[in-house]
């Protein structure tokens, strides 16, 4: 059948299939030489023994694995609550950058001045500006908390970057829509909200998938302003047990998180660029 199937092929498909396979062969050489040279290269450093016994104790793994499992529950809940925020705002952000008529201008100043402003400043100094400053104010419980003003910290600098990834959806719809909408009789408000909004959310879904997961590591930030999350438990087990393993058990953790996540963003980008085509 498949010989059948092959004879049935044309000039351009044989040629294509023996790329593909050629291609497929090629791969597979090259992954299996460098995990090879990886394997047996790595442990005949001088100092592999010392590294090996480290960062890759499997006692101290299994010992601290649970207790990181516990702690990465906290991230989870930053994030859980910071994500809504983040896309709210970066889409009234995104909103005031797009808006049109000359009263709305200090608006526009306004979205233009907070982009520049909280994507310039690394996401490790807004955090502790914010994170230390407000509640240096003298705030009474529970608004000194530092889960309060580090996510607070996050939510405006994700705000920012998800705001100009909204705007470039919106810039992607071609402005003869819009003129079409309105030669309708349709309002600015009703074009946006029924016709442009619609189409560039769904073009920016891929891109806005990546802004979560680097979310997801960043929440790792707030540990130094007090949270007790993965990376703060990791850091106290390695001060208790003198060894850097709990730090790779929290790599672990993250990469079970981040890893799907990230296929998932790739297939939707691949899925949108074959739409296109």
């Amino acid at each position: 059948m498949a010989d059948h199937k092959a004879a049935g092929m044309t000039r351009r498909e044989r040629y294509e299939a023996h790329q593909r396979r050629r291609s497929l062969v090629i791969a597979t050489i090259s992954t299996v030489t460098v995990v090879a040279a990886i394997y047996f290269l790595v442990p005949l450093a001088p100092g592999w023994s010392k590294v090996q016994q480290s960062f890759f104790n499997g006692e101290t793994l299994v010992k601290t694995f649970p207790k990181l499992l516990e702690a990465f529950r906290i991230n989870v809940m930053i994030f859980l609550w910071s994500a809504p925020a983040i896309a709210v705002l970066g889409l009234l952000i995104a909103l005031a950058r797009d808006a049109k008529s000359p009263a709305l201008f200090p608006l526009r100043i306004f979205g233009a001045a907070f982009t520049d402003i909280f994507r310039g400043v690394p996401v490790i100094l807004t955090v502790y500006l914010i994170g230390f400053g407000i509640p240096g104010l003298g705030l009474p419980r529970p608004w000194n908390s530092p889960y309060i003003w580090g996510s607070l910290a996050l939510i405006l600098t994700y705000s920012a970057y998800v705001a100009e990834i909204f705007r470039s959806g919106i810039d992607s719809v071609h402005h003869s829509q819009r003129a079409a909408a309105l030669s309708l009789g349709l309002s600015e408000r009703q074009v946006m909200r029924d016709v442009v909004l619609p189409q560039a959310i769904r073009n920016v879904v891929p891109s806005q998938m990546n802004m979560l997961i680097a979310l997801q590591k960043d929440v790792s930030l707030l540990s130094f302003i007090g949270p007790v999350e993965i990376f703060r438990q990791a850091g106290v087990f390695k001060s208790l047990l003198a060894n850097f393993t709990p730090y790779v058990g929290a790599a672990i953790i993250f990469l079970i998180v981040t890893i799907p996540a990230t296929r998932y963003a790739d297939h939707l980008m691949a899925r949108q660029m074959r739409e296109r085509r």
